[in-house]
């Protein structure tokens, strides 16, 4: 699953720059997760860095966005590829 940030967020700035994957950004009231670049930090730590800093605990596991570990190791195979110039 990707993770998500509750409404109980409090913007204080310490879970965007702990992303590998710039998942994290500010949306329009509250820091938001791409789905599609998080991968719990799969291939980069052995737990989710956001959740472990988030002051409040508001961000869960996302049960609308499901993926196994095999599928998350992929995406962050995917995400790691640098473009061919």
């Amino acid at each position: 699953m990707a993770l998500m940030i509750t409404d109980d967020c409090i913007n204080c700035d310490v879970c965007e720059p702990e992303c590998p994957n710039d998942a994290i950004y500010m949306g329009p009231e509250i820091y938001e997760i791409d789905p599609h670049k998080c991968t719990e930090c799969v291939g980069h730590y052995t737990e989710p860095q956001c959740q472990q800093v988030c002051p409040v605990s508001c961000i869960p596991f996302n049960p609308e966005w499901r993926e196994t570990p095999e599928q998350l190791q992929a995406k962050y195979e995917v995400l790691q590829k640098k473009p061919e110039q």
